[in-house]
C-alpha cells in the first residue's frame, strides 16, 4: 500500500485543519488505518485509529473529542479532522496501514506514508 498524506499547514491555536491520506496499491478496505505524529525532539506517538470497515475508532486521550478519523472506501482515503488545535499538536503527521488491529493498537503498522507538517501557533 502506498500512502500519501496532505493537508498540513500553519494554523492559529483554536483553529482547525483537515488532513487527508490517499492510499493506492493493495485493497484499501482490508486495512485498518491510523494517524501518528512526531513532534520535534520527541518520539512518534499514536494519534488515532479506524478499523478497516470504519465502524470503530480509537484516539489518544489528548485528542479525544477534538480529532475525528473517517475513511472513504470508494475514494481510498482516510481523513483526520482536527479541531480546537493547540500548540502542543504541532508535529509531522503520518498515516499508516495495518492488517492486524491488535498490531495497530501497539503502533506496529505494515505501511507508512510520508508525513505532513502541522504547525499550531499560540
Amino acid at each position: 500500500v502506498q500512502l500519501q498524506a496532505s493537508g498540513g499547514g500553519l494554523v492559529q491555536a483554536g483553529g482547525s485543519l483537515r488532513l487527508s491520506c490517499a492510499a493506492s496499491g493493495r485493497t484499501f478496505s482490508n486495512y485498518h488505518m491510523g494517524w501518528f505524529r512526531q513532534a520535534p525532539g520527541k518520539e512518534r506517538e499514536f494519534v488515532g485509529l479506524i478499523t478497516s470497515r470504519g465502524g470503530v475508532t480509537h484516539y489518544r486521550d489528548s485528542v479525544e473529542g477534538r480529532f475525528t478519523i473517517s475513511r472513504d472506501t470508494a475514494k481510498n482515503t482516510v481523513d483526520l479532522q482536527m479541531n480546537s488545535l493547540k500548540p502542543e499538536d504541532t508535529a509531522v503527521y503520518y498515516c499508516a496501514a495495518a492488517s492486524s488491529w491488535v498490531a495497530a493498537l501497539k503502533g506496529t503498522m505494515d505501511y507508512w506514508g510520508k508525513g505532513t507538517l502541522v504547525t499550531v501557533s499560540s
